[in-house]
């Protein structure tokens, strides 16, 4: 058995310093970089991919809406002319500096309200996928667990990772519970450990109502922003290791 976990990471922006990426970067096997809409800046980018390249960390694109002010967590209505064009002008950009690191790109994950939206529209997720498989069909698009996208991507013979969340709760029909609702987001790392076992090893979690809800764990989202983010993506590695879990990057989990 085995699993990728991977993180939003290079999401600092000219002074302002957002998350512990090296730190994380040292428990993770992918990291989804920003590609300077929602969060980063050609500094951060390749300072971002050279670190990984170090850490022998898989590297992937995490466009998102052209929101700086908002961190991409605000919905825009989007063409899907618009939507095929911003993702391939993203991927684009991250790719330039894989390309001078000497490493390849290996995934693309939305980001925040974006991908939160594909899951709602198909329009937009076609789109998507589109301007994914427009730069290269190899690379992994990777959704929402046994979401409508998921299908698509498989449909449109782009490859999918099945992503579940460590720390985010979770509704009966399997999207994450917002963030603006109480227990949304989960702080306890033995609470966290305990789902994430339940999601690769049986298949499944606890929706916030108590209901089962079933999951596929291509890789495991484990977030880089906030205090507690070292000690838990350590802790989840650990814990999965313990049970036999193989940790490894998202490509040899996808085939």
């Amino acid at each position: 058995m085995k699993v990728d976990l991977n993180s939003d990471l290079g999401e600092s922006f000219g002074r302002y310093r957002l998350g512990l990426d090296e730190e994380v970067m040292n428990h993770i096997t992918s990291a989804n970089v920003a590609t300077g809409w929602h969060a980063g800046d050609p500094v951060v980018m390749r300072k971002t991919v050279r670190l990984a390249r170090e850490k022998g960390v898989a590297v992937g694109a995490h466009p998102g809406y052209p929101d700086l002010l908002g961190f991409g967590r605000r919905y825009m209505r989007l063409t899907p002319e618009e939507a095929r064009n911003y993702i391939l002008y993203q991927i684009g950009a991250l790719y330039a500096f894989t390309r001078a690191e000497g490493i390849e790109l290996q995934h693309v994950k939305p980001h925040g309200a974006l991908y939160n939206a594909l899951v709602k529209e198909e329009e937009l997720a076609r789109a998507v996928i589109e301007g994914i498989a427009d730069f290269d069909r190899n690379l992994i698009f990777v959704t929402l667990s046994g979401s409508r996208p998921a299908e698509m991507a498989e449909e449109m013979g782009v490859k999918v990772a099945h992503e579940v969340f460590a720390d985010r709760a979770y509704n009966p029909d399997g999207t994450l519970v917002s963030r603006l609702r109480p227990g949304a987001v989960i702080h306890d790392k033995e609470e966290i450990a305990e789902r994430v076992i339940s999601m690769v090893k049986d298949g499944g979690v606890r929706a916030i109502n108590g209901e089962w809800v079933e999951l596929k764990a291509d890789t495991i989202c484990v977030h880089g922003d906030n205090p507690e983010a070292v000690e838990i993506a350590s802790h989840i590695r650990k814990v999965l290791e313990e049970e036999g879990v193989r940790i490894v990057p998202m490509k040899e989990v996808v085939r």
